[in-house]
């Protein structure tokens, strides 16, 4: 079976950068999206539209397929009084921060500073050359309940 719209897909995967550092993997073949929905970055889904079981994939996606471009509206200066006293601060810690209609968006800060911490809403991969290697696991049909909620449910089905 061919990966296609509305089809499940299980994939292992390898991500590196342009230098060779893994950025993030997946070696035991738990990773499963549904092709068509928009659950993975569209440079992937491309790639993989029409492969099968078994089937090995090299891709180089360009940030515009990929996380996109920094968006320098996404990075702000916060006052440090906005957080915690005893919170430690440093650069690279990540967390959830409410977004401009509510949401909640994850950031990390960039700077820290005495009086004002910089924090970027950016994607972490945004901007960046994507190396994939992949190998293609399962694929099968969605089940109506999937399709219905846009995502892949586990073996258990899935609680909203």
């Amino acid at each position: 079976m061919q990966i296609s719209k509305n089809k499940v897909a299980s994939i292992n995967y390898v991500l590196k950068d342009n230098d060779g550092n893994v950025l993030d993997e997946s070696s035991d073949g738990s990773f499963a999206y549904l092709h068509g929905a928009n659950n993975i970055i569209p440079g992937l889904e491309n790639a993989l539209e029409g492969k099968k079981q078994g089937d090995d994939v090299s891709v180089t996606i360009a940030p515009e397929d990929g996380y996109g471009e920094p968006n320098p509206a996404l990075v702000q200066k916060v006052p440090r009084g906005a957080f915690p006293d005893d919170m430690e601060i440093k650069t690279g810690m990540q967390f959830q921060a409410a977004g401009e209609n509510g949401q909640q968006t994850l950031v990390t800060v960039t700077e820290v500073q005495d009086d004002e911490i910089t924090v970027d809403g950016n994607h972490p991969m945004a901007g960046k050359t994507l190396n994939f290697t992949v190998k293609v696991g399962e694929v099968r049909d969605a089940s109506e309940e999937e399709l219905s909620h846009g995502h892949v449910h586990g073996p258990d089905g899935h609680h909203h």
